[in-house]
């Protein structure tokens, strides 16, 4: 959380104690419940893997806020290959892993406060030391999320974010 002081919302009037700086997905896009009881399934805080196939890995991307020191973060889900995956999960408890190269993948969490879709949109993941989530980086294209994390947005921006999110009834939760 920040120590920006709360905000009155837009949306319904109420002023909320804090500003998120962070929020966070369950699963990624191509998760689905039925999934949850398969044998060759897995969803866990951080990886994931739909019928012994699609892997994936949970990162933050982090964008700086202006005048703040501070880094507004969407914990994703990004997918990897299966050779990516397994080399991830590999080196999950090595200290020093953070010394890999990163791996390619495509971002596969849908953030509907961006248009066009953030689904695809192509990514380097960066293995942090352990312990901590690894570093989605996007790649510099003139799509709205990768302008913001290669420019930073403002105060205003995240609280127009954090409206947006407190009243749209998706599965975004509060804190990475």
């Amino acid at each position: 959380m920040t120590s920006t002081p709360g905000f009155t919302c837009t949306c319904c009037g109420r002023h909320h104690a804090e500003l998120p700086m962070s929020y966070s997905t369950t699963a990624p896009h191509a998760w689905h419940h039925s999934f949850a009881d398969a044998p060759d399934c897995l969803l866990s805080s951080d990886q994931c893997v739909i019928k012994a196939e699609h892997c994936f890995v949970k990162g933050l991307i982090e964008i700086p806020v202006a005048g703040t020191g501070e880094k507004f973060s969407w914990a994703v889900w990004v997918s990897l290959s299966r050779d990516n995956f397994a080399r991830a999960a590999e080196l999950w408890d090595t200290p020093g892993r953070e010394a890999e190269e990163p791996y390619f993948g495509w971002l596969s969490t849908d953030l509907p406060l961006y248009a066009p879709t953030t689904i695809n949109l192509k990514t380097h993941v960066h293995t942090r030391p352990v312990g901590e989530r690894f570093s989605i980086e996007l790649e510099p294209t003139d799509h709205p999320l990768a302008v913001e994390q290669r420019t930073g947005i403002t105060l205003d921006r995240v609280r127009a974010i954090a409206e947006t999110v407190l009243h749209s009834g998706d599965d975004a939760d509060d804190d990475a």
